[in-house]
């Protein structure tokens, strides 16, 4: 017998090694090796006992193993299916535990069961913003959400009206959610170690916001932002068939809003989004 290999004790890197994990970067898989992190994700998620919890990017199953031991119920999405192994060995000494092998932006949502009430995860790279947006539309019962994501992702959702960082994202989150920058998270706590800086968000759902948003609401923040320098209604012109009567009506809703008709979309808040949509559909 060869000498025995002693496995590093933090379960991200003993796992790295036990299987021979190779971070995928066009996945954007950045694995938590630092297991201090997962109380202060903890805490800023709140968690309950009674909580159906949704995380998205199981990686190395850190965060699973240890939700898991604390809520009702986990739903780990996971892409890579090369992270069977080192997922399996996290997960499969939990019964509330159940791993979904899919895309997080195409899987069916609403067909998880039971339904998840919270949202905690390490996302990966590339899809934060959009994986969020979509928890936030397609799972109504999801009150609140703990993420870490790359600052410029956190710094988009959680931007004020006229800021560089406001647009779509921002405008669709906060129609239904309040949307904080809890604290910075140190490149030290992932490996690979990021190029990028990343943050943790935390979002709670608006009293009453449980709707999903029309997709007329939408298209018109997209069409809104799709042409940062010209006027809102510019912008909408440009990137949808847009008749003369409804140019005329966004400019005397934006004017009844507040705004000057040659406003831009960025000085919109969400609300005024909502409204401008309202005027639209009559």
């Amino acid at each position: 017998m060869g000498p025995r290999v002693e496995l590093p004790s933090q379960p991200s890197l003993r796992r790295i090694r036990r299987f021979g994990v190779r971070p995928d970067r066009e996945l954007g898989q950045n694995f938590l090796i630092d297991s201090n992190i997962l109380g202060v994700i903890e805490r800023a998620a709140q968690l309950d006992r009674g909580d159906v919890v949704l995380e998205i990017g199981g990686g190395l199953g850190v965060l699973s193993e240890y939700l898991a031991q604390r809520v009702a119920h986990v739903h780990v999405v996971e892409l890579d299916e090369r992270l069977r192994e080192a997922l399996a060995d996290a997960t499969e000494p939990y019964e509330n535990v159940a791993v979904h092998w899919a895309d997080a932006m195409s899987i069916d949502l609403q067909a998880l069961w039971p339904e998840p009430t919270k949202v905690v995860a390490n996302m990966p790279y590339g899809i934060a913003a959009g994986a969020l947006i979509r928890t936030i539309e397609e799972l109504p019962r999801v009150g609140s959400w703990a993420a870490m994501v790359q600052r410029e992702v956190g710094e988009r959702l959680a931007a004020d009206p006229g800021s560089g960082a406001y647009g779509i994202p921002s405008v669709l989150a906060q129609l239904a959610c309040e949307v904080r920058v809890l604290r910075s998270i140190p490149r030290a706590v992932f490996y690979p170690t990021p190029n990028v800086d990343s943050v943790l968000v935390r979002l709670w759902r608006r009293a009453g916001s449980t709707e999903m948003l029309s997709p007329e609401l939408r298209a018109l923040v997209a069409g809104a932002f799709a042409h940062r320098r010209k006027t809102l209604v510019g912008s909408l012109a440009l990137s949808r068939p847009i008749s003369a009567r409804s140019r005329e009506q966004l400019r005397e809703a934006l004017t009844a809003l507040g705004h000057p008709s040659d406003v831009r979309a960025e000085r919109l808040s969400p609300e005024d989004f909502r409204a401008l949509a309202s005027v639209l559909g009559r």
